[in-house]
């Protein structure tokens, strides 16, 4: 058999990652979504507050999507994030004064054409997005490219990638209206206490008037609950039943959603505006179980919700801020529904489930890397579950910083055949860019590797998954 080549591509330094100290890995990454890692490794980050609570749009009218102006990036990054990490690891391993001048220098001059890209992407996506009917193909690929972190644009090309904006602006108002009344009935009907919905029902049955006849003849009234209104039926179609049912995972929503982030204070904190946003995810995340009680709710669901509904409560039009929650909602919905069989247990082993989805990552890297493929897994039998399955499943949610992962997610939700895809690519690439470590490894040391990624440049990371897209190297 003749052994595949690696394009020169692909052995360039530039792919290659420094190394950098690894913790310990643990097996418990294979189980569902048992990821979470402790709160106190760092302190909260202050993220940007939404437009309604800043002073400055407090004494001004909101702006609305029509009036896009720069703003500097919404999104701050925790002194100890990975990004800080490669900052420190340049000025401070470096001796040579000289080496580390050019290295700064290099790094501005990339932040300046970083800058100007971004500037020009910016441009590119107003005017799209400015035209009455907007072409989603041009859309998708200047998105695909990195979407700038201006005033709303992200906010509002999300949500058109998603399919939650038509693409017909003239019918953006009725679409968010009607959807954002939908939401609304939706926490009415499903977040309500039993006791409350029994009460309207006897209102509406007219109990209350003949409870008011009774009073007024000083005989006690016995509401008129059937079986399976009572609190101690176990019927299935019992109200109640049900809600004692539901208390399970309503517990561990709430467990998750005080998890997620815990150092960025506008997940994580005792503030009223922390404390709102935490219930917001509660309601979508218990509102979504109800709805689909196929998958309920899966422990890890909170990772993905997170982003979305940080993009879209940071929009500066304080209409959409306001609706952030509805909003995020259906986009979560229609995020999900790519990857919904990944979230079903009983479908693991299908052609459908995660561990099919795995097993095309693994073809893919040997037809793009059979060297790097041979190694894991016939060498060091390293089974591509043991690092990937949380890759997957999280969307790499928790593989890089916060901001990191927003912008890959830019290029996720832009491809045209959806996000599972270049999802699969941008995993092979993660195994790419760092292929020099992982061949000179054994099986623990790559297994610490892999589950505790090492910072990398994003814009290289996607460059390499596009090139993936082209016939497999021979």
């Amino acid at each position: 058999m003749v052994k595949k080549k690696v394009p020169d591509w692909l052995n360039s330094s530039l792919w290659s990652s420094s190394s950098s100290t690894t913790t310990s890995f643990s097996y418990s990454d294979t189980n569902h979504f048992d990821h979470h890692s402790s709160t106190s490794a760092s302190p909260p980050i202050d993220p940007p507050l939404p437009p309604a609570a800043t002073r400055d749009e407090q004494q001004h009218p909101p702006r609305h999507h029509h009036d896009y102006h720069p703003r500097k990036p919404d999104i701050k990054e925790d002194k100890h994030s990975k990004s800080s990490i490669v900052n420190d690891n340049i000025s401070n391993n470096n001796s040579n004064n000289s080496i580390s001048n050019n290295k700064i220098d290099n790094r501005k001059a990339d932040n300046t054409e970083s800058s100007a890209e971004d500037i020009s992407n910016q441009a590119l996506l107003l005017t799209e997005l400015s035209r009455k009917v907007i072409n989603m193909g041009e859309l998708r690929r200047i998105a695909s490219q990195g979407i700038p972190d201006g005033v709303g644009i992200r906010s509002t090309v999300w949500k058109l990638l998603l399919g939650y904006l038509p693409p017909d602006r003239s019918l953006w108002s009725s679409e968010l209206a009607k959807k954002r009344s939908q939401y609304k009935r939706f926490k009415e009907e499903l977040l309500m206490n039993p006791s409350e919905i029994t009460r309207r029902l006897e209102k509406t049955m007219g109990l209350d008037n003949d409870d008011a006849k009774s009073e007024s003849r000083c005989v006690l009234s016995r509401s008129k609950i059937t079986h399976g209104e009572h609190p101690l039926s176990l019927g299935k179609s019992s109200i109640w039943n049900k809600f004692f049912q539901d208390s399970e995972i309503i517990e561990q929503i709430d467990r998750d959603v005080k998890r997620t982030h815990p150092d960025m204070h506008f997940f994580s904190g005792d503030s009223s505006f922390t404390k709102s946003n935490q219930e917001a995810l509660r309601n979508i995340l218990i509102v979504f179980a109800k709805l689909n009680p196929g998958i309920r709710y899966v422990q890890g669901m909170n990772e993905i919700l997170a982003p979305l509904f940080y993009v879209f409560k940071n929009d500066p039009d304080e209409e959409m801020e306001a609706c952030a929650e509805a909003d995020t909602f259906f986009c979560f919905v229609e995020l999900l529904s790519g990857f919904r069989d990944h979230f079903c247990q009983q479908l693991d082993n299908s052609v459908v489930g995660i561990r099919s989805t795995i097993t095309r990552l693994s073809h893919l890297l040997k037809e793009h890397d059979e060297e790097l493929w041979r190694h894991l897994e016939v060498t060091t039998k390293v089974n591509p579950q043991f690092y990937s399955f949380r890759w997957i499943t999280l969307l790499l949610t928790q593989e890089f910083n916060f901001a990191d992962s927003i912008h890959i997610w830019d290029t996720l939700l832009s491809d045209p055949e959806g996000p599972q895809e270049t999802l699969l690519r941008v995993c092979c690439a993660m195994l790419i860019l760092v292929r020099r470590r992982l061949l000179a490894g054994d099986f623990t040391s790559i297994l610490k590797l892999l589950q505790n990624y090492p910072p990398t440049n994003i814009s290289h990371l996607l460059y390499v998954a596009n090139k993936l897209r082209g016939q497999p190297s021979h």
